[in-house]
């Protein structure tokens, strides 16, 4: 089953209960999902896509040496990619507060449902930690390793995960590292699909997430 939608941006509307959001952008159908924490850290609060700032733009540059976008910037073009955010409301000054992500995590939940994606990119410890959490068997404490796990990839329960030092931290060696870890991984056969068509008529297969 696919998506069909032509919006890139917000493809399945979100509206969460706040004065200024930044929403998901991207394909509907995608493969790689991003995950970042929210505008306030990886931008978007003025052009209302996920990952443009300074930081973001960075992220984009390594996502296009992948192969993942096409062409970056305000309005990035994406390849088989999906950019979103923990908390997507545009936060306060001192940021989003534990009840506030709390409060929000229904709609990430609903997005990752949706585009049932192969492979999530989570961006920074708290989205590293989330993933880990909620999709992966890894145990997560304090001490999580992230410089370790950058780039890497980890198998989760439905997702292949592959997480990410935040983009203000890298050096030119942690840039290079996630870009060839996500380069490696396309050369495999990463889908997370069974084949189902032996279940129906005919002789075609049916592939379903």
């Amino acid at each position: 089953m696919k998506n069909v939608t032509d919006r890139t941006s917000n493809p399945f509307g979100m509206r969460p209960d706040c004065a200024r959001f930044v929403p998901g952008y991207g394909d509907a159908n995608a493969h790689f999902h991003v995950i970042g924490d929210h505008p306030g850290v990886h931008g978007g609060a003025d052009t209302g896509v996920p990952f443009t700032n300074e930081a973001g733009r960075r992220l984009q540059a390594a996502l296009a040496d992948a192969g993942l976008l096409e062409t970056t910037g305000d309005e990035p073009t994406v390849n088989r990619t999906y950019l979103s955010y923990l908390h997507m409301c545009v936060p306060e000054a001192d940021g989003p507060t534990e009840a506030d992500y709390t409060e929000l995590e229904p709609y990430l939940d609903a997005e990752l449902r949706a585009i049932a994606a192969h492979v999530l990119v989570p961006v920074g410890a708290r989205a590293t930690a989330y993933v880990l959490e909620n999709h992966t068997a890894r145990p997560v404490d304090e001490t999580l390793d992230l410089e370790t796990l950058h780039g890497t990839e980890l198998r989760g329960a439905g997702f292949l995960v592959v997480p990410a030092l935040d983009p203000a931290e890298w050096t030119d060696a942690a840039y290079d590292r996630l870009v060839d870890g996500l380069r490696e991984l396309q050369r495999t056969d990463y889908r997370r699909e069974v084949d189902l068509g032996r279940f129906i008529a005919g002789d075609q297969p049916y592939h379903v997430r």
